[in-house]
């Protein structure tokens, strides 16, 4: 009899951790377009408001829904992928964060669709 015990996760095969270094460089890097995402919202909140405000017009509680949740989605989706993947191997929270920005680019795209065809909702 053998009196040696295993821990469970030490048969499959090992695998070392993922420097902190490689793991900030790829969500910082990839991190960059997210914010580029961010600024543009942010920009297009300051046109908004500047060409209707000019007009008599502002925004009402959707407009300011809207140009608010297209600036902070990016954020949020930034953060669950690296949540999903800094203690993933390196090329899954790449790809991870890949995938994050195709979603913040779905978005982004239906955001401006939407505000472009109807901005008589949004205005008050």
């Amino acid at each position: 009899m053998n009196d040696t015990t295993t821990h469970p996760a030490a048969s499959g095969p090992a695998r070392g951790k993922t420097p902190t270094w490689l793991v900030a460089t790829i969500a910082g890097l990839v991190g960059l377009f997210y914010a580029y995402a961010v600024w543009n919202a942010i920009g297009n909140l300051v046109v908004t408001l500047g060409a209707f405000g000019d007009a008599g017009l502002t925004l009402n509680a959707l407009g300011w829904f809207i140009w608010i949740f297209a600036a902070v989605f990016p954020l949020l989706v930034w953060g669950a992928a690296f949540a999903l993947g800094y203690r993933r191997e390196p090329h899954h929270l790449l790809l991870l964060m890949v995938t994050g920005l195709a979603v913040v680019a779905v978005f982004w795209l239906n955001v401006v669709a939407y505000t472009t065809l109807n901005s008589a909702s949004f205005l008050g």
